[in-house]
C-alpha cells in the first residue's frame, strides 16, 4: 500500500491545494506554520488526508502516464537514461524517483524509500542498478529488475546532491552539502573512502580509468582526488562562480563543467588545463551531458531551454523551448537522437533533437473517439502505443507523429503539413502491409536511420500481423 499510495497522495494534495488557493488566499503565517511541521508528522497527515479525499471526492490519480513522463507531484530535479535506451529514471521533490519505459513513457516503478526530496537518480553503466540521492542525507542503491532497495547509504550529515558510478559499476561516489564525498562498494554498500571538500558538493565523476575522482560545488574551483587514498591530486581553475554539473567525455580524455557563471568549460584531463570556454550568456546552466560521440553537448537551464552545442565551435546547434519553468536536467538517449528533459513543472519530456519536436505529446483535451479501447480485435491492444503519437484522423488532435488518415497506400513522408525528419524526406515507398511489417519488425531506427520515431518493435510475427490488420480497419473508419 505504501508504494502505491504515498506518491499519489502527494499528487492529489498538490492538485487539491492549487484548486483551493484559487478560491481563498492562504496567509503567509499559515504557510509558515505548515512548513514547521516535522516531516514524519506531515507524512502521517498526508496518509489521513488521502483517505478523506478518496472517500469524500472519489479522487483518483492515474497510475500510468498519458504522455511525456507525468506522475510526479513535485519538481523533477534529475533525469537519466539507461545504457540500452529502454528505461528512464526521474528524481523529484515529491520524495520519489520513478522508472519509466522510454518507448511509450509508461511508468514501471515508483521508488519511494526516501524521507525527503529526491535530488538525483543515476543508472549504473550496465543498467542493472540505480542510485537515488536525497535531502534526507542518504543515498539508496536499487535493483533495476525488482525495483527494490539493495543498500541505504548512511553517513552524510546534509543533503546529498550528487552521485556517480565508476565505469565498471563496482564503486559509487556521493557528494553532499556536508562538504564530503564518500566512495562506496556497490555490491556490499560499505564505505570505502571519505573525502573532505572545500565547499558543499553538487557534482562528482570518476575519471582517469577510475583512479581519479573529480568534484565541484559551491566554490568555483574543481577538485581532483586520488580514489584509493582520498588525497587531493589536482585542481581545475577558471570558473568565477559555483559548479552545477561535471561530465566526462565518452573517450575519457576531456571533462566538461557547467557553472552559475553562465559558462561551460572543457578541460584536458591529462594536462589539467582549460581547452575551451563556451559563453552561455542568457541563462544559468544546471546540467550538461556529452553526446554519445562526444562532439556535441546538451544543456538544461534556468530559462527552460534545452540546447545542443557544437563543441568544436562552441556554438548552439539546436535550441528547444522545452519547459516554461526551470529545466533542471537533460539527457541524451544512447543513439543521440532524442533528449529527455526534467523541469520544475513536475514533468519530464522527450524531444527529437534534430527537429526540436516533442515526442508523445497528447492534447490536453482529446474528446475524439477511441474505438481501440473497446475493441476485442487482437491488434487493438498494440494500437494503444500508436495512439500516443498519432491521431487517427486528419482533423484530430495534433500529435508528435503524422495522422493515420489514408495510411495504406500513402507515400511515406506524404502528409503535407507535417514536420518530418530528414530520414523521411525523399524516400520512395508507400505504406502497406509489407512496409509496415518491416517498420515494426526491424525497428524504425534500422529501417529509417535518423527518424524521430522512438524505437517500437513487435518481434512476434502473429502479433505484428494483428496490429497491421487492425490498422487497416481503423484507417477505413472501423473499430
Amino acid at each position: 500500500m505504501k508504494t502505491f499510495l504515498l506518491p499519489r497522495v502527494r499528487v492529489a494534495i498538490r492538485l487539491w491545494f492549487r484548486a483551493e488557493t484559487k478560491r481563498a488566499r492562504i496567509s503567509s503565517r499559515l504557510i509558515s506554520s505548515i512548513e514547521k511541521i516535522p516531516r514524519h508528522a506531515k507524512i502521517a497527515i498526508m496518509k489521513i488526508f488521502a483517505v478523506a479525499l478518496v472517500i469524500m471526492f472519489g479522487f483518483v490519480v492515474s497510475q500510468s502516464a498519458e504522455a511525456d513522463f507525468i506522475g510526479h507531484g513535485g519538481m523533477v530535479r534529475s533525469v537519466d537514461v539507461s545504457s540500452d535506451g529502454t528505461k528512464v529514471i526521474t528524481a523529484s521533490f515529491d520524495y520519489t524517483a520513478r522508472v519509466w519505459r522510454f518507448g511509450d513513457q509508461t511508468e514501471l516503478a515508483v521508488l519511494n524509500r526516501h524521507e525527503g526530496p529526491v535530488t538525483g537518480a543515476v543508472f549504473s553503466p550496465d543498467g542493472q542498478r540505480a542510485v537515488t540521492t536525497s535531502d534526507d542525507h542518504t543515498a539508496i542503491i536499487w535493483d533495476m529488475q525488482t525495483y527494490k532497495p539493495l543498500h541505504r547509504l548512511l553517513g552524510h550529515t546534509h543533503k546529498v546532491m550528487a552521485a556517480a558510478f565508476s565505469t565498471d559499476g563496482a564503486r559509487l561516489a556521493t557528494g553532499a552539502w556536508d562538504k564530503t564525498i564518500r566512495i562506496w562498494d556497490v555490491a556490499s554498500g560499505t564505505l570505502l573512502q571519505e573525502i573532505t571538500t572545500q565547499a558543499p558538493a553538487n557534482a562528482v565523476v570518476f575519471a582517469a580509468n577510475d583512479t581519479k575522482l573529480v568534484s565541484g560545488g559551491h566554490h568555483p574551483t574543481i577538485q581532483i582526488w586520488d580514489v584509493e587514498t582520498g588525497a587531493p591530486s589536482g585542481k581545475l581553475e577558471g570558473h568565477k562562480m559555483g559548479i552545477t554539473a561535471i561530465r566526462l567525455s565518452p573517450d575519457g580524455v576531456h571533462l566538461m563543467s557547467a557553472s552559475i557563471d553562465k559558462t561551460l568549460k572543457i578541460w584536458d584531463m591529462t594536462s589539467e588545463r582549460e581547452r575551451r570556454s563556451i559563453d552561455i550568456r542568457d541563462t544559468q546552466v544546471y546540467d550538461v551531458r556529452y553526446s554519445p560521440d562526444g562532439a556535441r553537448a546538451l544543456t538544461a537551464g534556468k530559462d527552460g531551454y534545452v540546447v545542443e552545442w557544437d563543441l568544436s565551435r562552441g556554438t548552439p546547434i539546436h535550441e528547444i523551448p522545452a519547459h516554461e519553468r526551470i529545466a533542471w536536467s537533460a539527457a541524451y538517449t544512447p543513439d543521440g537522437r532524442f533528449a529527455v528533459s526534467a523541469s520544475s513543472d513536475e514533468q519530464a519530456r522527450v524531444w527529437h533533437v534534430a527537429t526540436g519536436d516533442r515526442i508523445g505529446l497528447t492534447a490536453l483535451a482529446d474528446n475524439t473517439p477511441k474505438p481501440w479501447l473497446q475493441s476485442d480485435h487482437p491488434g487493438a491492444k498494440h494500437y494503444t502505443k500508436c495512439a500516443k503519437c498519432h491521431a487517427l484522423t486528419a482533423d484530430g488532435p495534433a500529435r508528435s507523429g503524422p495522422h493515420f488518415a489514408g495510411l495504406f497506400g500513402r507515400q511515406a513522408g506524404g502528409v503535407h503539413d507535417y514536420h518530418y525528419s530528414e530520414a523521411l524526406i525523399g524516400v520512395n515507398f508507400a505504406w502497406d502491409e509489407t512496409t509496415l511489417f518491416r517498420l515494426f519488425d526491424e525497428g524504425p531506427d534500422k529501417m529509417l536511420p535518423g527518424t524521430k520515431m522512438p524505437v517500437q518493435r513487435l518481434t512476434d510475427a502473429n502479433e505484428l500481423n494483428d496490429l497491421i490488420a487492425y490498422l487497416r480497419i481503423l484507417t477505413k473508419g472501423g473499430g
